[in-house]
């Protein structure tokens, strides 16, 4: 079954000496808003870390396979969908809009990630397109960071050899360069530290078209809580979740049709629940002026602060 509560969530995490998110267009310096200088991480960056766990805890199996797989071609299993399902593959553009449908929830039924963030699989033979139940902001950090751009040292090259054909030829080479040119000088992005807010949204009606389930909703949370511990790279540094708020709309109406209504619809407006300072208040310890571990901030829940028909979850 679908889940029946319309969800809110904030999650937490940190980076320490690591690059959480580079920016393409920036030299792959991290993300940061240029009028402020504070950090962001975009959705794709969390989405993609919360497939990657998917992946391996259930070993990319259906019912919870992953659509959007690093360095695959995303047609075929679009294709698949309507052999499966309709059991011809269609040229492209002339699929009828029944057997879209019947792809679609094919696609729905066995990958993970659509039926969780969505997806546009309207290309190649077309299976439609999917709005997912689960949606994250862009996680911003709570104070500025710093982008640090230092030089490092390769101690080793990769020279093309001209006429080298075997091993012996590149051992010659090598023999006869002198030994500081057989290292190269690179670069190394990072911000010393910054912890990162990121909000999301959970919703109950869209999971009712795409099957997302308890159970998936289950393996989501322990996607977000453990995923950055399978993540592990040079550039990201020490990256970790730091805590996980998800308020639970439980709905108030003593009559229980009206009250699933609630449950689903929702009992508050998510700024009402996911604005620090509203509920979760996050605050720098007095003396602190630049954070660098977790423990310089102080946080408080305030929960005589929740509205009537919400319940706070925190993990």
């Amino acid at each position: 079954m679908s889940i029946e509560n319309r969800y809110e969530f904030l999650f937490l995490f940190d980076c320490e000496n690591g690059n959480p998110n580079g920016d393409p267009d920036a030299g792959n310096a991290p993300r940061i808003d240029p009028e402020d200088m504070y950090g962001l991480v975009s959705d794709v960056a969390l989405k993609r870390r919360v497939r990657n766990y998917v992946q391996i805890a259930k070993n990319n199996e259906r019912p919870n396979a992953i659509f959007i797989e690093h360095a695959t071609n995303l047609n075929r299993p679009i294709a698949e969908s309507h052999q499966q399902a309709n059991c011809v593959i269609p040229e492209k553009g002339k699929a009828s809009k029944d057997k879209v449908r019947l792809a679609r929830d094919w696609m729905c039924l066995n990958f993970y990630d659509v039926r969780t963030f969505g997806a546009v699989m309207s290309t190649g033979a077309n299976a439609g397109q999917v709005r997912g139940a689960v949606q994250f902001s862009f996680a911003r950090s709570l104070d500025k960071v710093l982008p640090l751009d230092i030089s490092v040292t390769r101690m080793a090259v990769t020279a093309e050899v001209k006429g080298a054909k075997t091993i012996d030829d590149y051992k010659k080479w090598e023999d006869e360069q002198p030994e500081e040119t057989l290292r190269t000088m690179g670069r190394k992005n990072f911000i010393p530290y910054g912890l990162y807010a990121a909000k999301g949204f959970i919703s109950a009606n869209l999971a009712q078209d795409t099957g997302f389930s308890d159970t998936d909703l289950d393996l989501f949370w322990d996607a977000l809580l453990n995923m950055y511990d399978h993540d592990r790279s040079a550039s990201k540094g020490m990256m970790s979740c730091r805590g996980l708020y998800i308020f639970k709309h439980i709905g108030t109406d003593s009559d229980l049709e009206q009250r699933k209504k609630q449950a689903m619809l929702g009992c508050a407006p998510a700024h009402m629940l996911l604005d620090l300072g509203s509920i979760i208040d996050i605050k720098k310890k007095e003396g602190i002026e630049s954070p660098r571990k977790f423990t310089d901030y102080e946080l408080t829940i305030h929960d005589e602060r929740l509205p009537t028909g919400v319940e706070l979850i925190v993990k």
